[in-house]
Protein backbone atom coordinates (compact mmCIF):
# COMPACT_ATOMS: atom_id res chain seq x y z
CA UNK A 1 0.00 0.00 0.00
CA UNK A 2 1.52 3.35 -0.99
CA UNK A 3 1.27 5.99 1.51
CA UNK A 4 0.60 9.51 0.34
CA UNK A 5 3.42 12.31 0.56
CA UNK A 6 3.76 14.20 3.35
CA UNK A 7 2.20 18.05 3.40
CA UNK A 8 4.51 20.28 2.14
CA UNK A 9 4.45 23.72 3.78
CA UNK A 10 3.42 26.97 1.91
CA UNK A 11 5.86 29.63 1.16
CA UNK A 12 5.39 32.20 3.78
CA UNK A 13 5.30 35.52 1.83
CA UNK A 14 4.78 39.00 3.20
CA UNK A 15 3.04 41.84 0.96
CA UNK A 16 2.22 45.72 1.35
CA UNK A 17 -0.72 47.40 0.52
CA UNK A 18 0.69 51.15 0.77
CA UNK A 19 -2.05 53.83 0.84
CA UNK A 20 -1.83 57.02 0.40
CA UNK A 21 -4.03 60.12 1.62
CA UNK A 22 -6.11 60.02 -1.51
CA UNK A 23 -7.63 56.67 -0.49
CA UNK A 24 -5.60 54.63 -3.13
CA UNK A 25 -3.26 51.72 -2.75
CA UNK A 26 -0.02 50.62 -4.90
CA UNK A 27 -0.17 47.96 -6.73
CA UNK A 28 3.18 46.60 -8.86
CA UNK A 29 3.25 45.40 -12.53
CA UNK A 30 5.23 41.66 -12.38
CA UNK A 31 7.87 41.24 -15.27
CA UNK A 32 6.67 39.41 -18.00
CA UNK A 33 9.40 36.68 -17.72
CA UNK A 34 8.71 35.77 -14.13
CA UNK A 35 5.99 33.69 -12.82
CA UNK A 36 2.63 35.51 -13.44
CA UNK A 37 4.08 37.50 -15.59
CA UNK A 38 2.50 40.71 -16.91
CA UNK A 39 -0.25 40.32 -13.68
CA UNK A 40 -0.49 42.88 -10.78
CA UNK A 41 0.19 42.22 -7.53
CA UNK A 42 0.70 44.11 -4.06
CA UNK A 43 4.69 44.35 -3.68
CA UNK A 44 6.45 42.18 -1.21
CA UNK A 45 8.08 38.55 -0.95
CA UNK A 46 9.54 36.03 1.10
CA UNK A 47 10.04 35.98 4.46
CA UNK A 48 13.91 34.85 5.91
CA UNK A 49 14.21 32.55 8.02
CA UNK A 50 14.27 33.95 11.66
CA UNK A 51 12.80 37.04 10.28
CA UNK A 52 10.12 38.90 11.65
CA UNK A 53 6.50 39.11 9.30
CA UNK A 54 7.00 43.33 9.74
CA UNK A 55 10.19 42.76 9.37
CA UNK A 56 10.37 41.14 5.93
CA UNK A 57 7.82 43.52 5.06
CA UNK A 58 10.06 46.67 5.27
CA UNK A 59 12.94 44.81 4.09
CA UNK A 60 11.46 43.75 0.60
CA UNK A 61 9.40 46.65 0.08
CA UNK A 62 12.83 48.48 0.08
CA UNK A 63 14.31 45.97 -1.85
CA UNK A 64 11.54 46.46 -4.66
CA UNK A 65 10.18 50.11 -4.45
CA UNK A 66 13.63 51.89 -2.99
CA UNK A 67 11.29 53.32 -0.34
CA UNK A 68 10.26 52.87 3.20
CA UNK A 69 6.66 52.05 4.84
CA UNK A 70 5.66 51.49 8.22
CA UNK A 71 3.15 48.47 8.46
CA UNK A 72 -0.13 50.07 10.26
CA UNK A 73 -2.04 46.87 10.30
CA UNK A 74 -2.35 43.45 9.60
CA UNK A 75 -4.48 41.67 7.06
CA UNK A 76 -6.43 37.95 7.01
CA UNK A 77 -3.49 35.65 6.30
CA UNK A 78 -4.34 33.60 2.52
CA UNK A 79 -3.19 29.99 1.68
CA UNK A 80 -3.11 30.10 -2.52
CA UNK A 81 -1.70 26.98 -4.23
CA UNK A 82 -0.63 28.26 -7.96
CA UNK A 83 -0.91 24.47 -9.03
CA UNK A 84 1.19 21.19 -9.19
CA UNK A 85 4.29 21.92 -9.52
CA UNK A 86 4.55 25.49 -8.98
CA UNK A 87 4.24 27.36 -5.42
CA UNK A 88 1.88 26.93 -2.53
CA UNK A 89 2.00 30.49 -0.50
CA UNK A 90 0.98 31.57 2.59
CA UNK A 91 0.22 35.36 1.82
CA UNK A 92 0.41 37.83 4.99
CA UNK A 93 -0.57 40.93 3.80
CA UNK A 94 -0.19 44.27 5.78
CA UNK A 95 -1.95 47.70 5.11
CA UNK A 96 1.43 50.69 5.21
CA UNK A 97 2.09 53.89 4.88
CA UNK A 98 5.07 55.64 3.47
CA UNK A 99 7.26 56.87 6.08
CA UNK A 100 7.26 60.33 5.60
CA UNK A 101 11.06 61.07 4.53
CA UNK A 102 10.76 58.01 2.43
CA UNK A 103 11.43 59.00 -1.55
CA UNK A 104 8.54 57.80 -3.34
CA UNK A 105 8.19 54.04 -4.63
CA UNK A 106 9.90 53.43 -7.96
CA UNK A 107 9.85 50.04 -10.31
CA UNK A 108 13.05 48.60 -9.20
CA UNK A 109 11.47 44.64 -9.74
CA UNK A 110 8.58 45.36 -11.74
CA UNK A 111 7.34 46.92 -15.06
CA UNK A 112 4.82 49.28 -13.71
CA UNK A 113 3.40 50.51 -10.56
CA UNK A 114 0.03 52.15 -9.83
CA UNK A 115 -2.04 54.15 -7.24
CA UNK A 116 -5.42 52.84 -7.83
CA UNK A 117 -8.80 53.41 -5.83
CA UNK A 118 -10.82 50.46 -4.79
CA UNK A 119 -12.71 50.69 -8.06
CA UNK A 120 -9.86 50.40 -10.39
CA UNK A 121 -8.43 47.68 -8.32
CA UNK A 122 -11.06 45.47 -8.80
CA UNK A 123 -10.71 45.99 -12.54
CA UNK A 124 -7.36 44.96 -12.40
CA UNK A 125 -5.50 41.22 -13.49
CA UNK A 126 -4.67 40.40 -10.10
CA UNK A 127 -2.27 37.22 -8.87
CA UNK A 128 -5.09 35.19 -7.50
CA UNK A 129 -3.50 35.41 -4.06
CA UNK A 130 -3.68 39.04 -4.38
CA UNK A 131 -7.36 38.80 -5.41
CA UNK A 132 -8.58 37.46 -1.76
CA UNK A 133 -6.27 40.32 -0.08
CA UNK A 134 -7.87 42.99 -2.08
CA UNK A 135 -11.22 41.93 -1.80
CA UNK A 136 -10.82 41.90 2.32
CA UNK A 137 -8.76 45.81 2.07
CA UNK A 138 -11.63 46.76 -0.26
CA UNK A 139 -14.34 45.57 2.57
CA UNK A 140 -12.48 47.10 5.25
CA UNK A 141 -10.97 50.27 3.68
CA UNK A 142 -12.69 51.76 0.89
CA UNK A 143 -14.16 55.61 1.86
CA UNK A 144 -17.54 55.54 0.56
CA UNK A 145 -17.76 57.70 -2.07
CA UNK A 146 -14.31 57.22 -3.19
CA UNK A 147 -13.09 57.89 -6.80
Amino acid sequence: MLSAPPPREPLPVVCALIEDDAGCVLVARRAAHKHLGGRWEFPGGKIEPGESPEAALVREIREELGCEVTPARALLRRRHDYGAGSVWVELIPFVARLVPTSPPPRAIEHTELSWVSAAGLARLDLAMADRLVAAEWIEISHKTGSP
